[in-house]
């Protein structure tokens, strides 16, 4: 079997078939196709600090799902649209809470992301 062969094969597989596929090889391997996120360093050199210490405004926030409530699988649901997990990995994220749902992410996203699991009856934090 060539690389031509398994790109071949990939391209005719469902959305869904796929993403089980990468889950399984993720599990196999031991690794994760979660593209790696930079991190800023320090200010630049030369840049100034007018304010001395002055803290740097935060740009990425993690979505913390912090109780279920008494809608589980209204949580679940809501955890698997935004995740993009499957059924069996959203219920054990929402089982294992406190738990980060989404990290890394604009406030915007991070706030619309609380009042959908909210709404779904979760206590919700962005930290």
């Amino acid at each position: 079997m060539t690389k031509d062969d398994v790109i071949e094969f990939i391209s005719s597989m469902s959305v869904l078939e796929l993403s089980e596929l990468v889950k399984e090889l993720e599990e196999k391997f031991g690794v994760s196709a979660a593209a790696p996120v930079a991190f800023a360093g320090g200010p630049m050199p030369g840049a100034g600090d007018a304010g001395g210490a002055a803290e740097e405004e935060k740009t990425e926030f993690d979505v913390v799902l912090e109780a279920i409530g008494d809608k589980k699988i209204n949580v679940i649901k809501e955890v698997r649209a935004i995740t993009g997990l499957g059924l069996k990995e959203a219920k054990a994220l929402v089982e294992e809470a406190p738990k980060a749902v989404k990290e890394g992410i604009p406030k915007e996203e991070a706030e619309k992301i609380k009042e959908q699991l909210e709404g779904a009856g979760a206590q919700v934090s962005v930290k």
